[in-house]
Parts: C-alpha cells; structure tokens; sequence
C-alpha cells in the first residue's frame, strides 16, 4: 500500500484545489463511506491516493481532460511495483478511469468505483466546496461573482465575453453533484453539503448586490 509519504510527493506540483489536502479529504470521506457500505478498504484507499497523481506533474502532462488515464497509468506502474496481485491494480484502476464528474459511473462499475468518485464528488460541495470553487475561478483569472447569463442558466451555455465565475460552476455543476451519487450514505451527506453551499452562493449573490 502506497504511504502518506510517498503519496505527498505525487502532488507537490498539483494546484490548490486538487493538492495533496484535497486527497486526505477524499480518503477520509472515502474510508467512512466504505465503512458503511462494506467496500475493500484496500482497493478503495490505494485508488485515491492515486486518483490525481498526474495533476502534480509538470505542465506538459498534466491536462485536466485526461488526468485521469495519466493517473491510471502512474498507478499501474506504483501498484505493481509493490507487487500487487493484476487483478486487485486493475480494481484500482477502474476507480481512478471512473472517478470524474463527467464520466458515468452505471450499475455494473464496481462498489469501491462508486465509493471513490462519491468521495471525491463530495468535496466539492459544502463549505469545502465553496472554497475550491473560488479558487478554481482564481485560478483560471475569473472572479468568484458574476450573475450568469439567462442563456447560461437556460443551458444553452454563455454569453459572448461571459466569464465562468464560482457562481458559474456552483450552477453549472455543483449543485447537482448530489443527484449523481451512487451510494446511500454519500447521498445522505450530499444533501447537507448541497445546503450549506446553496446557502452560501445565496449570501454571495446578496453581498455582491450589496443587498446584504
């Protein structure tokens, strides 16, 4: 099993918002969910300290759109190494490979696939959340307000020269992590960070109308 140790040094180039303090969180969340829904501890730990390890590569490498193969590959070669019996790396793998926002995670993906992405998904909602989304506009050079456009928020995406503020990615996103959680406990979590974040976006907007 990889160590904290070791796992730290594969995100010392990562970003603020998927640093080696975002992987303690998701193994937190990930290993009390597992807990619960009676996942392989094993299978379930190794995956996310390795879920991102590409995004603390140099530059070159490190394309958020296929992180998740690059990071699939770094822990084929981690886990082998280690000697890890085929079957139990390509477990890992598969979690790593289903672990974005944007893949689908159906039925027959395995229950440690569905506990690491509800992990990973739950960090970005909640006071946590909420913070990484500002950071994440930060960043990219975007403000953490912008109202977003009756274009944007009818789905038909933005405006010409419209920024993607937090205020973008809490209504293009992050408000429906909690509809896309696999698991009965992530869901009951889900629910009250979604609160809490809702909450949060919802004073935003009155403090930057200056109506609050």
């Amino acid at each position: 099993m990889p160590s904290l140790d070791q796992a730290q040094e594969w995100y010392r180039g990562a970003d603020a918002v998927h640093d080696f303090d975002h992987v303690l969180r998701v193994l937190a969340l990930a290993e009390r969910i597992a807990r619960v829904e009676g996942a392989d501890p094993d299978i379930v730990r190794a995956a996310v300290l390795l879920h991102d390890a590409a995004l603390g590569e140099n530059d070159a490498t490190r394309a958020r759109s296929g992180h998740h193969e690059r990071s699939a590959d770094i822990a084929r070669q981690v886990l082998a190494a280690e000697g890890w019996q085929a079957e139990r790396v390509e477990r890992v793998v598969e979690c790593i490979l289903a672990h974005r926002f944007r893949e689908t995670t159906p039925a027959e993906k395995s229950l440690e696939a569905k506990v690491v992405y509800d992990a990973d998904k739950l960090d970005a909602i909640g006071v946590v959340g909420a913070a990484r989304a500002i950071a994440f506009a930060a960043l990219h050079g975007n403000p953490f307000y912008r109202e977003p456009s009756a274009r944007f928020r009818r789905g038909e995406g933005p405006e010409p020269g419209e920024v993607h503020s937090a205020q973008h990615e809490f209504e293009f996103k992050l408000e429906r992590i909690p509809e896309r959680l696999n698991t009965k406990s992530a869901r009951a979590i889900g629910r009250e960070r979604l609160r809490v974040l809702r909450e949060f976006f919802a004073r935003l907007g009155e403090e930057s109308h200056g109506r609050a």
